[in-house]
């Protein structure tokens, strides 16, 4: 791992629709080798109850022995089981205040959702560790989404708790979303897709990070 950057946009991986986890293992271990992660958004997919969680515990262990997070989407009770960090909740609006009560700082919470302003300022009154502008597998356009980016545009400047966007498809797209001083972006087929290994991606996303995302400490970001 590189040393974490700490004033620019950082990498979150979603994982990729793979249906063989041996297979899918190999590629986070490849992308987790390539650099700087910050997070892991861990999706079930069409898995059943037990595999999802044989599967969460595997990635919880190899990504705690990194400081990496792991949130597990829409599953309180396998995040509990395999002790990860938090809970993705991918439709937060129905569901935000009432299951962050409930478990009362005993997990993260990331609330996605939100399609308008209102919706995000609504789902940011529950005070969520993070608001994830975009939708988990719709990241198959080279761009990412307009309206993300000016939601994360828009949400930056205005709120504090941190933001998490979508990229899209290919590496490049990392950029477009750091652009909007967005604090993370989320990329799955950008990572584990195309002619090269995850851990080329991930190398290459942070090289153009450092090289081209805007610094959170500079003046004319207040």
């Amino acid at each position: 791992m590189t040393d974490t950057p700490s004033d620019r946009c950082r990498l979150v991986l979603m994982t990729p629709p793979m249906t063989d986890d041996r297979q899918l293992m190999t590629a986070i271990r490849s992308a987790l080798s390539g650099g700087d992660v910050a997070s892991i958004i861990l999706s079930a997919g069409e898995r059943q109850e037990q595999a999802f969680q044989a599967l969460a515990e595997e990635v919880i262990g190899i990504a705690h022995e990194q400081n990496i997070a792991v949130m597990v989407v829409d599953d309180t009770r396998i995040a509990g089981r395999c002790n990860a960090d938090g809970v993705h909740l991918e439709d937060a609006r129905a569901t935000m205040a009432e299951t962050m009560e409930r478990f009362d700082g005993k997990l993260m919470f990331g609330a996605g959702g939100a399609k308008t302003r209102h919706d995000a300022l609504e789902l940011g009154e529950a005070q969520p560790d993070y608001l994830f502008f975009g939708r988990i597998g719709y990241d198959n356009k080279p761009d990412p989404h307009p309206r993300n980016l000016a939601m994360a545009e828009w949400w930056a400047q205005m709120v504090a708790i941190p933001c998490v966007t979508m990229g899209g498809s290919i590496p490049e797209s990392a950029l477009a979303v750091a652009e909007t001083r967005s604090d993370f972006v989320a990329l799955s087929s950008a990572v584990f897709s195309g002619p090269e290994s995850p851990a080329e991606r991930v190398a290459a996303i942070n090289e153009m990070l450092d090289a081209g995302a805007p610094r959170f400490s500079d003046e004319d970001n207040g």
